[in-house]
């Protein structure tokens, strides 16, 4: 008898300890299973199955505890049941908010593209593009900007035309024979970025003029050289120099 009743006191005391030990992990498990530390603005609830779920909405949901909660969302994912004969689960992704880091998608040689995109047709370039603007703050620019890439941080920015392709532009005054030799810092590395006109007429690249990274540009004095290409500079010929780069 007596070690019948050390057994059944060992018993309760394992089972006291078992049932402290759920406590603690039930209360461990509740903490877990409610949000308690956010409030949100409850949504109006998702219409019937096979509504746009990208619209938004609340989905009435219970939670593995009984609780009654609200499934929602404006951008990041979404479930829910579609109006399909097999009732599938349909998954969206909407896009939006703002990054709180740097963020990087590698696509490791897969095809990365937007469908669906306008064509922008008859309108014009933004002369007057701001820095960090959005779409909705009343400093933006107006026109459209180019996206463009830099090779160093693969950062994606926006650039105006006017600064893709940028130019210039010279007016000589010819002295008899004399070449014009011209350099500027902003002239293109190849001679067939290089337009020059004598009083309006347009000389031949490489042959009446030619380029090189030491002098720049040079007009002969004597166009061509040869019949019917030669000509001479007559002093006050006026020579324009065109370049894009």
């Amino acid at each position: 008898m007596k070690n019948n009743t050390i057994k059944k006191s060992n018993m309760k005391t394992i089972k006291k300890g078992i049932f402290a030990l759920m406590a603690v992990l039930g209360i461990g498990l509740s903490a877990q299973a409610q949000e308690v530390t956010n409030n949100v603005t409850k949504q109006g609830a998702v219409g019937a199955p096979g509504a746009d779920p990208l619209l938004g909405g609340s989905v009435r949901v219970i939670d593995n505890k009984g609780t009654i909660k609200y499934l929602q969302v404006q951008n990041g994912i979404t479930q829910i049941t579609n109006s399909n004969a097999g009732g599938n689960i349909v998954t969206t992704w909407q896009l939006g908010g703002t990054l709180t880091n740097e963020t990087y998608i590698d696509v490791a040689g897969k095809a990365f593209a937007l469908d669906g995109l306008k064509l922008a047709t008859n309108q014009t370039a933004s002369t007057d593009a701001k820095d960090l603007s959005t779409h909705t703050t009343s400093d933006r620019g107006t026109g459209l900007t180019l996206l463009v890439r830099d090779e160093a941080t693969g950062e994606t920015m926006k650039m105006k035309f006017e600064d893709l392709v940028n130019g210039g532009q010279s007016l000589q005054t010819a002295t008899a024979g004399s070449d014009i030799v011209f350099s500027d810092p902003t002239l293109p590395t190849t001679v067939e970025k290089v337009w020059v006109y004598r009083n309006g007429a347009k000389l031949v690249a490489g042959q009446d003029y030619t380029w090189a990274a030491a002098t720049g540009v040079t007009v002969k004095n004597v166009g061509g050289g040869t019949d019917p290409d030669d000509y001479a500079f007559m002093t006050g010929d006026k020579i324009e120099i065109h370049w894009i780069k």
